[in-house]
């Protein structure tokens, strides 16, 4: 329901700093985007609405976005020093004594949630709050959610549980609900913090196929190849005109 409880517990147990108190102009969203200090961030969406509707001018998106833990997660692929690591809980754990704050994981997140801190000159993200869980307590996300949205349990009964949701919601109506990284066929896998949606990923800023970045390798190689060869036919064709 866009309380942003998530954002402040979240910041609250980890320390994490204000990002200030000056408007977007987004709506009510005043922290925009997962950053090295936001590690919860409740995405407001805007859809205004056809005269002829419900009578209401706008309709609300609202998504708690997160790290989402994945299956095959780009950040740890490209960390240099092994400071991203899948610790005993089977999350995504950046070790801030280890990393050398490179950089390389940022752009090979395809959900740009990992992001450098500028203060510490380390990469920082949701770390599903690794102290709580070794004292068997939930994440303080999840703790302060008082509706419910935010669910922390085992991954195989939180899908099965958001299945049935999902079809609950068909009964009623909601056809368009689906659940966003779960029996995904992509190179990142299953998300291990999953959504129940009901637009396009797209309209809530999330990508419809996510993709590691050694997928871009070989199309890379290639349209280098083919550059190359391009430049090298002209080249020659130029010189042979002038002989």
């Amino acid at each position: 329901m866009g309380c942003k409880a998530c954002e402040v517990a979240c910041k609250q147990w980890n320390q994490l700093p204000a990002d200030g108190f000056k408007m977007s102009g987004f709506s009510y969203d005043n922290t925009v985007a997962l950053s090295a200090t936001t590690w919860r961030h409740v995405d407001f969406v805007e859809q205004k609405r056809s005269p002829d509707g419900d009578g209401k001018p706008v309709n609300w998106l609202m998504m708690s976005d997160v790290c989402k833990h994945c299956a095959n997660p780009g950040c740890m692929e490209a960390c240099p020093t092994g400071a991203i690591i899948r610790n005993e809980f089977g999350d995504v754990f950046v070790q801030p004594d280890i990393c050398n704050g490179c950089g390389y994981c940022v752009p090979s997140c395809p959900f740009g949630v990992i992001d450098r801190n500028e203060t510490t000159g380390n990469a920082a993200k949701c770390t599903l709050c690794y102290d709580r869980q070794k004292d068997g307590i939930e994440p303080a996300c999840a703790k302060a959610c008082p509706t419910d949205s935010i669910i922390f349990g085992d991954i195989d009964e939180l899908k099965d549980r958001a299945r049935k949701r999902v079809d609950t919601l068909h009964e009623r109506g909601v056809d368009t609900a689906y659940l966003y990284g779960v029996d995904e066929d992509t190179s990142v896998g299953d998300l291990n913090a999953f959504f129940l949606l009901t637009e396009r990923a797209s309209v809530y800023n999330l990508p419809e196929k996510p993709n590691l970045p050694q997928d871009n390798v070989l199309p890379g190689f290639l349209a280098c190849f083919a550059a190359g060869a391009f430049l090298t036919v002209t080249t020659l064709m130029s010189l042979w005109k002038r002989s």
